[in-house]
């Protein structure tokens, strides 16, 4: 099937669940999705083992043929972080910018640390002997939190408003932070080069200084094209430019895109949406990035569900997978308990935040996007392919991060709510 119309197929199919859950599950939208696709690849599993469909045959080499890694990382992800972040309120923002830059930076670096640790020891035990640089490689591509999967689902929930900010921004940052890590690792992982520390900062400081400057420039350009526009349909058309050409571009240029995206997407939603768009042209553009998000979240929600159609899983992975799930949380735990000890000397927070923060820090399509880069027989555990192992773990926690987390994050934060509430009255 081509790839395209397989996409295509794969549109209504997560419209057709979506519009189905109003009505039956009523289950938040990317969950039901997600969950819609995992049964969905189980049962196309099953035709294609006993009954040898040829069309769930089709379906399931379409899956197969379809490049997840330059997909989401190349295309889609630009789109989706610059979207997410024209609703962030950057007054909001600013008055939690260094909690939520230290948790970005800090948080992400110190769980993929103990990520990095927690796999090694994990691995060992049961005798899937890995370096640790690889170990430490998964730590950065699991550790940060995905936005399209936090931004999906925190939206819907009404969460206090300084809990919503810190969640919504540390995820959309610590996202660029999480790739800039992951490059870096890779490099040294897969280079075959001796690191220096100047060379590791080096390469650090120029991806992630150069998307946060990236972005700004563009924006400013945007800006100034918008506002010496009268035209609505031109105005949506340059926004368009950002996640797009401006994207390519930081991507050729060898600095971190996410970031740039992020940028742009703050300043565009909180300076020239009011300053720079006609009234007429403000609603416009807030609709049409509405469905534009809400289009390409259900596209890659039943993507990343699909993928286990094509994964050769065997026991002793999933068991792996498994155990990382804690090892996970234990460390988002830590990293975001650590900052908020130190957070807590200066001013007050909700008592829930670290587990509002912890338990809701989804990871998604990003994480596993990252997994598929890692070159495959690059290197060999057990007899098994690492890029294998680590893709079946990676999917792994990510379905458990959306289904369950995800599901179960909704009392945690009603609490919150009660109990300020209960506190204002």
């Amino acid at each position: 099937m081509n790839a395209w119309y397989f996409l295509c197929l794969l549109s209504v199919i997560a419209i057709l669940i979506a519009f189905s859950n109003q009505y039956v599950l009523k289950l938040q939208t990317t969950i039901a999705i997600t969950t819609g696709s995992v049964v969905i690849s189980l049962l196309l599993m099953g035709f294609t083992q006993y009954y040898d469909n040829s069309v769930t045959q089709a379906i399931t080499t379409s899956v197969a043929s379809l490049n997840f890694n330059m997909l989401l990382l190349n295309g889609m992800l630009g789109f989706l972080l610059f979207a997410g972040a024209l609703e962030i309120d950057l007054k909001l923002l600013r008055n939690q910018r260094w909690e939520i830059a230290i948790m970005a930076f800090f948080s992400t670096i110190l769980s993929t640390f103990i990520v990095g640790g927690l796999c090694y020891g994990i691995f060992y035990v049961f005798g899937w002997e890995m370096p640790f640089i690889y170990c430490l490689l998964f730590g950065a591509l699991i550790s940060p939190t995905d936005p399209i999967a936090v931004l999906a689902i925190i939206k819907k929930m009404n969460a206090p408003e300084k809990i919503s900010v810190q969640v919504e921004g540390e995820s959309l940052f610590n996202d660029g932070i999480g790739l800039v890590v992951f490059t870096t690792i890779f490099a040294l992982a897969f280079s075959g080069e001796t690191p220096t520390f100047g060379g590791v900062a080096e390469l650090f400081l120029v991806d992630a200084v150069g998307g946060v400057l990236f972005g700004l420039v563009i924006a400013l350009i945007s800006h100034w094209l918008i506002r010496t526009s009268h035209d609505t349909s031109i105005e949506l058309l340059i926004t368009l430019c950002i996640p797009t050409a401006g994207y390519a571009l930081a991507n050729v240029l060898g600095i971190s895109g996410p970031l740039a995206m992020v940028v742009s997407g703050i300043f565009i939603g909180n300076v020239t949406h009011s300053k720079g768009f006609s009234e007429s042209s403000q609603a416009t553009m807030s609709h049409f990035w509405h469905t534009v998000d809400a289009f390409l979240n259900s596209l890659l929600f039943i993507l990343i569900g699909l993928l286990l159609v094509v994964l050769p899983v065997t026991w002793g992975e999933v068991g792996l997978g498994l155990l990382m799930i804690p090892a996970v949380l234990i460390a988002r735990f830590i990293s975001v308990g650590a900052m908020y000890k130190v957070f807590r000397r200066f001013r007050e927070y909700d008592p829930h935040s670290v587990k509002i923060l912890t338990w809701g820090g989804l990871r998604g399509g990003l994480a596993l996007a990252m997994a598929a880069s890692i070159p495959q027989g690059a290197l060999m555990v057990n007899g098994a392919d690492y890029h294998t192992v680590i893709v079946v773990v990676t999917y792994i926690v990510v379905i458990f991060s959306i289904i369950v987390q995800g599901s179960t994050i909704s009392p945690i934060i009603q609490r919150s709510i009660d109990e300020g509430n209960t506190a204002q009255s």
